[in-house]
């Protein structure tokens, strides 16, 4: 159990980092039927003649419908300020969201299966044609994805898909045409983070409980889906209480024992939330790994 100075700290932490007002997008476009089924698009905010760098954001929230994109729009605006054209995606979850009525006591399912990577991998798709009628000023050939807990989970699955096993039907032949991923303190290797109990068995409900769960896992855990020959860097504060430093350390030497060098950036006294959080130091340093990539 967290001492009272490291919970007093992420509570303050996390306060900080959704006390920001959702910043609306340019344009939103469909990739589905399904309301959650949307792209928000944030042009670069920095003037210049060339094509910017596209960033990709997948939001948190442990896949839980109750957390939506509107939570991450600050962090999309602050990367649109920095230079990058920006893709907010939503994508569906478990549970309903968070109402008056629904209330804060329990805590919903995480995850729809198939649904969550069924949205993900059809966003993922959708993407470049959507970009060239939503976001001209975009470059999709310089494009990075980012998520963050949750999101960047489904960020290293998203850049996973040519490895997927032949079964799986999100599985594509070719690399993602990525200039690579950066990682938010994902949730990843699945077997860690149930063990460590990340966000209330978060992803033992994503893949539909204990019947289900090895079955399901060479389809849907990065820690299996190794190597990508794709550029990845991990950002991760040493002091996460919500997805501990040791579920991307887990990853980064599972990436190591399959020959491929995964980036560890870990971050002193910084815990789960700063990452996204426009006011805080070390989403500046987020912007500058993405950056390393991008340009």
């Amino acid at each position: 159990m967290p001492d009272d100075a490291a919970a007093a700290r992420a509570a303050a932490e996390e306060e900080s980092a959704f006390s920001h007002p959702p910043v609306d997008p340019d344009v939103t476009s469909a990739y589905g039927s399904h309301p959650d089924q949307v792209i928000d698009f944030y042009a670069p905010r920095t003037a210049s003649d060339a094509p910017a760098p596209l960033v990709v954001v997948l939001h948190g929230g442990a896949w839980r419908a109750r957390y939506d994109r509107r939570h991450i729009t600050p962090f999309a605006d602050y990367l649109a300020r920095r230079g990058f054209a920006v893709a907010n995606v939503e994508y569906r979850r478990g549970g309903d969201p968070l109402t008056e009525e629904t209330g804060d006591d329990s805590t919903p399912p995480a995850g729809r299966w198939p649904d969550t990577f069924d949205d993900v991998a059809a966003a993922l798709d959708a993407l470049p044609a959507l970009v060239r009628e939503a976001l001209p000023q975009a470059d999709p050939g310089r494009t990075v994805l980012t998520g963050h807990s949750a999101g960047g989970h489904l960020a290293l699955w998203a850049a996973a898909r040519h490895v997927l096993p032949a079964d799986a039907p999100w599985r594509i032949d070719e690399p993602a045409p990525l200039r690579g991923v950066v990682a938010l303190a994902p949730i990843v290797d699945f077997e860690v983070a149930e063990k460590l109990d990340v966000c209330g068995n978060a992803s033992l409900q994503l893949l539909g409980g204990h019947d289900t769960f090895a079955e399901r896992r060479p389809w849907a855990d990065p820690v299996l889906l190794l190597p990508t020959g794709i550029a990845t860097t991990l950002v991760q504060g040493r002091t996460d209480l919500e997805v501990p430093q040791a579920v991307a350390e887990s990853y980064a030497d599972a990436a190591a024992k399959a020959g491929e060098v995964v980036g560890l950036t870990l971050l002193e006294d910084v815990g789960h939330f700063p990452l996204i959080d426009p006011a805080a130091d070390a989403c500046a340093v987020v912007a500058e790994e993405i950056a390393q990539l991008a340009w």
